[in-house]
């Protein structure tokens, strides 16, 4: 090769080593710079939102990621005994996940101010819960209503009406049950006999006995469960004549509880609300073992033009046999009582079933039960919107107990944190309390207004 064409080899060598050098730098430059980094690689650091300072932004707060990833909310809403549940969740699950999040962030984040903290610290552990039960508070009625007191010529009217009063008697075999050495049958007509010597001289009354043939075994079911039968027909009250029918028959059979009240009905269908003032009082002591429905048969009684009640005494009744009778009496517009003793049997039947010319209509004001109720609806909005926020606090609070102990933020600024959640945690919960006496307030004030009125009502129709 000759000496020229050597020296264009070596020039041709010397020119592809240097681009690719070049080639190189530029492309360690490239890869080096942030600038020209792919989206996938790009690492953002997530703006920490600042905490809810109000009541207002409170509420509208959203469950910490924490809770969101990782909790049933519902959980920090039990209480009483149910409570332990989110104690156990706390201690065996959430709280060693909070606490590896605590120890990554704040060795890096050295430098926090206490509001930086707390605001990470609801980032984190944040209640969701609060606008809900907030919702159901500012909304919540006591649903107390006034009843219709009859005045001027409506009131002359109503006092006009006959009175018609059937007593439903259970026949039924566990009435042959004993309290103090006598049968539960053999009292509730001793109780009953009373009740009727102090009925209106001209109010017509029936007596319907139901369950009292065959015997409680499944071969007598048929028989028993169609054995309802009005042993006083609906006429004018004779004392002689009706003990007579009280005594005709015993306990013995099963319990058609639908089919006595169908039986009322029956003999009622004749006489309409606008004429007479329809009363049923049914004494029974468990449920209907007929496969009849005592609800449906209550309601249609009083749906019905004779619009009449039904009232029931449970004697010496279990918890499922309550529940049944309530709905019964509930549904047949009426009031459901329970006794467990001969005595305040009798005091019920004779006192609280008394139908004076006052009690004509079965006019009460707002029961034990209607403000229990209201109660107990207050309790199931208000007692879960301060757990929630006692729970919120409890878990900011043992996050900071954390971080002094593993040295990651200082005595002084331990105290500015938990100052600030402190604060939080009163100015909510003292906004919440203050809309609770409000309502219970107002519950009160109406309870005892719709009372006095128809106490004044009553008044004025035994002074007549």
């Amino acid at each position: 090769m000759n000496v020229s064409k050597r020296v264009a080899l070596l020039v041709c060598i010397l020119s592809i080593g240097l681009i690719t050098a070049c080639a190189k730098e530029q492309a360690q430059k490239e890869n080096s710079n942030p600038a020209t980094s792919t989206a996938t690689e790009e690492t953002v650091e997530e703006k920490i939102p600042a905490a809810a300072r109000t009541v207002e932004e409170m509420i509208e707060q959203k469950a910490g990621v924490l809770i969101e990833a990782h909790m049933d909310q519902q959980l920090e809403t039990l209480g009483g005994w149910d409570s332990q549940q989110y104690r156990d969740f706390l201690e065996q699950t959430f709280n060693p996940i909070v606490e590896k999040e605590l120890q990554a962030y704040f060795t890096e984040q050295t430098n926090l101010s206490s509001d930086e903290i707390y605001d990470y610290l609801v980032y984190l552990l944040g209640s969701g819960n609060y606008k809900n039960y907030y919702e159901q508070l500012i909304t919540y009625d006591h649903g107390f209503m006034m009843p219709e007191l009859p005045s001027g010529e409506d009131e002359a009217t109503t006092k006009q009406k006959k009175m018609n009063v059937l007593v439903l008697m259970d026949a039924s075999g566990s009435m042959n049950g004993q309290i103090e050495g006598k049968t539960k049958m053999e009292l509730a007509k001793v109780a009953i006999g009373k009740f009727m010597e102090q009925i209106p001289s001209d109010a017509n009354v029936s007596l319907i006995a139901y369950g009292h043939v065959g015997s409680s075994a499944n071969v007598d079911k048929a028989k028993s469960c169609s054995s309802v039968e009005s042993v006083y027909s609906l006429s004018v009250y004779q004392a002689e004549n009706f003990t007579n029918s009280l005594n005709s028959f015993q306990a013995s059979g099963w319990t058609p509880l639908a089919g006595a009240i169908k039986k009322a009905e029956e003999i009622l269908k004749d006489y309409p609300k606008d004429d007479y003032s329809n009363l049923v009082y049914m004494v029974s002591d468990g449920v209907e073992t007929c496969d009849g429905d005592p609800v449906a048969a209550a309601k249609q009684l009083q749906s019905q033009n004779i619009k009449a009640k039904v009232n029931i005494i449970g004697f010496d009744v279990d918890d499922d046999g309550q529940q049944q009778l309530k709905q019964v009496a509930d549904s047949g517009g009426g009031e459901y009582i329970t006794v467990e003793d001969p005595a305040d049997l009798e005091v019920q039947i004779t006192k609280k079933w008394q139908p004076t010319i006052g009690q004509l209509v079965w006019t009460q004001g707002v029961t034990l039960q209607q403000m229990t109720d209201s109660m107990e609806r207050m309790n199931q909005i208000y007692n879960p919107l301060y757990t929630v926020s006692d729970a919120e606090l409890n878990r900011i609070k043992n996050a900071i107990y954390f971080l002094n102990d593993k040295n990651l933020i200082t005595d002084e600024v331990e105290d500015q944190v938990l100052e600030i959640a402190e604060e939080q945690h009163t100015l909510r919960g003292k906004h919440f309390e203050e809309i609770k006496e409000a309502k219970v307030s107002e519950r009160e004030q109406v309870a005892e207004e719709i009372n006095a009125k128809v106490e004044e009502w009553r008044q004025q129709w035994q002074q007549e």
